[in-house]
């Protein structure tokens, strides 16, 4: 790390290299206070290309986070020192995309005494505010979201206190649904389906049909006794005729894991895609991993093609971009244009080169472990993890086709490595194992809004899994 501190220079390097070493710092398995204090030291008050400056908000919520889940908050100055460099932060964000880097911090770190915090934004803020508010609070474990929370949640679905953007709506059901939900919040959301639009009611329904597909749900009990009533399970309910579509089953179960995959699929009403989300959740032993999940948003198209905004709803900015959280970090959003301006000079200039939203190895498991036996032998254990990633994106526009394209690919690789060894003065013995494991999933979309319903093609494609 001292090597790593004068070598480092926050105003010279290229920026590829600054945002490699904060993500390295943001995935590392087990970091140090040490480590917390070099990233807050680069950081302080350096005028730093603004990818750097974000790179390094997010990966001091990772961090902070960490540290805390090893026990060291209020032990270790570096971690309050973090905490405070964020909310300080927050508190004198000018601009929108700055209080979004902040809260995603605080998603990142997830401190239960921030959740107050995270709370105000969610139902003060405007819709990009209010999405990563909502966002960071669907990153904390259920037994964090209080009552309170879900008082909030359901004052901003059902919009007591002013009008919400649908994904804004839409996210806070979720977190009702998804931590023990009560009984009178489900039939309330089903009930307020009724009462949306012709697209979100069929994502709602269909996330709440979900719930009753999947075992490991924590609505599942819940949702079959509700099922019961005739009153609501019944067509009128559940034949909303849209083309939004939520979709989550398993991948590989064992006994001690599940793997998930889910993908989200939410269209304008003129068929336009607003919002898809792509998951993959690792369960084992209650504990809830996710693995990777990649966001596309897109906004403020409804006046492009000629669309009215609902009344009481507020004309979002024209806007593209892309998020991603991989073994529960959060990197930077990526932003494909904002504005029309900024649209029309990316259709012009477009260089075809897809966007790369991180790459490179992380060392996910570093553990070593020495055993003694009865016999007054010692065992040595050696696990490493590593994985490998590539994640790329890319948003082509053609105006004069009108077409619009996006494509996400993901290339990972994992590797594992594990020995145990006894070391005696008359004997040696040495077990190792090593595993691999591949996978490249990409996944495209195609949409032609030259005419009404605007039409489109998804694709997702997977590679064979060698696994050795």
């Amino acid at each position: 790390l001292a090597a790593l501190s004068d070598f480092l220079d926050f105003s010279k390097e290229p920026k590829s290299l600054l945002e490699k070493f904060l993500y390295a710092a943001a995935f590392s398995p087990r970091p140090s206070g040490e480590l917390l204090r070099l990233v807050l030291d680069k950081l302080d008050g350096k005028q730093l290309a603004p990818e750097v400056q974000e790179t390094g908000i997010v990966a001091m919520g990772s961090l902070v986070g960490k540290l805390c889940q090893q026990k060291l908050c209020g032990l270790q100055q570096e971690v309050e020192h973090g905490v405070e460099t964020i909310l300080r932060g927050l508190r004198g964000a000018k601009e929108e995309s700055e209080v979004v880097i902040y809260l995603l911090a605080l998603g990142n770190a997830v401190l239960p005494e921030t959740i107050p915090t995270l709370l105000d934004h969610a139902e003060e803020g405007p819709a990009t505010i209010t999405t990563a508010a909502i966002s960071a609070l669907q990153r904390f474990p259920a037994q964090h979201i209080s009552g309170k929370v879900k008082r909030a949640m359901r004052r901003i679905f059902h919009e007591k206190r002013k009008s919400y953007e649908k994904a804004c709506r839409l996210a806070a059901a979720e977190i009702l649904l998804d931590n023990e939900p009560l009984p009178m919040d489900v039939i309330n959301i089903l009930l307020a389906a009724n009462e949306l639009e012709t697209e979100t009611a069929t994502f709602l329904l269909l996330k709440v049909q979900n719930s009753l597909r999947a075992d490991y749900h924590p609505a599942r009990k819940i949702m079959k006794d509700i099922m019961r009533d005739p009153r609501i399970n019944n067509y009128n309910f559940f034949s909303k005729a849209g083309i939004s579509s939520s979709f989550s089953g398993p991948l590989t179960v064992t006994r001690d894991l599940l793997s998930t995959f889910g993908l989200d699929l939410l269209f304008l009403e003129g068929g336009f895609l607003r919002k898809s989300v792509s998951d993959f959740s690792l369960l084992s032993h209650g504990q809830q991993l996710r693995a990777a999940q990649v966001t596309i948003e897109a906004q403020g198209m409804e006046s492009m093609l000629g669309e009215n905004v609902l009344e009481g709803e507020e004309e979002p900015e024209l806007m593209a971009g892309m998020s991603a959280i991989f073994f529960d970090v959060q990197l930077r959003p990526i932003v494909f244009f904002q504005g029309y301006t900024d649209l029309m000079a990316k259709v012009l200039l477009s260089s075809g080169e897809p966007t790369s939203v991180v790459k490179g190895n992380l060392l996910l498991m570093d553990h070593h472990q020495v055993i003694p036996l009865q016999s007054g032998f010692q065992v040595a254990i050696k696990l490493q993890g590593g994985l490998g990633l590539d994640i790329s994106a890319d948003m082509d526009v053609s105006i004069w086709e009108q077409e619009l394209k996006t494509s996400i690919s993901t290339r990972g690789s994992l590797a594992i490595d594990f020995q145990a060894e006894l070391d005696a003065p008359f004997l040696q013995a040495t077990l190792r194992s090593q595993t691999e494991l591949e996978t490249s999933i990409q996944f495209d979309t195609i949409l032609k809004f030259s005419s009404s319903p605007v039409l489109m093609c998804l694709q997702l494609k997977e590679e064979q899994i060698p696994y050795r």
